[in-house]
């Protein structure tokens, strides 16, 4: 049958071409779609606590926070690659780091409703994929609010678990 397909096709003098996707392009694919599937969007998207995600802040993090009783308020953070409110100045490898070990290059170690335990297993391939993906976003300036520590006041709206 291939042949025959590719006989006609020679006799017709049509030429089929098929465009792949660089090289460079793969990974960030790749990590678009376990982007998806590890539901960043469902925390890090502005408006998606309060049943309204905003397609225009996209992962550009939250203005609700969730509250971590004995811990404080957390608010997830922006995680396009603006400079200043974003990922921007975080390499590859500090993204990676992260997700899988939940330490930010300063150190501080993440929320511990980030599933960094779960992420740690990525592979290679995988979390670098994550990464790229997170680096070819369009930068979005938007500062999620600051955390509160368990005794302060929060600055903005946050979500709450009361144990009865």
């Amino acid at each position: 049958m291939r042949n025959a397909i590719a006989m006609i096709l020679g006799l017709t003098g049509l030429v089929l071409t098929a465009t792949v996707p660089a090289a460079a392009d793969e990974p960030a694919k790749r990590g678009e779609y376990l982007a998806t599937i590890m539901d960043c969007a469902g925390c890090h998207t502005t408006g998606v606590f309060l049943g309204k995600p905003d397609p225009e802040r996209y992962l550009a993090g939250s203005e609700v926070g969730f509250q971590i009783p004995g811990l404080g308020i957390f608010y997830p953070p922006n995680l396009t690659p603006d400079h200043e409110t974003g990922l921007g100045s975080w390499s590859a490898d500090d993204i990676v780091k992260a997700v899988r070990t939940g330490e930010r290059p300063d150190g501080r170690i993440l929320a511990p409703a980030m599933p960094y335990k779960h992420y740690g297993r990525l592979t290679d391939e995988d979390a670098y994929a994550l990464a790229a993906y997170l680096q070819s976003l369009k930068p979005i300036r938007h500062q999620a609010p600051a955390i509160s520590g368990d005794a302060e006041k929060p600055t903005a709206p946050y979500l709450t678990v009361i144990v009865p």
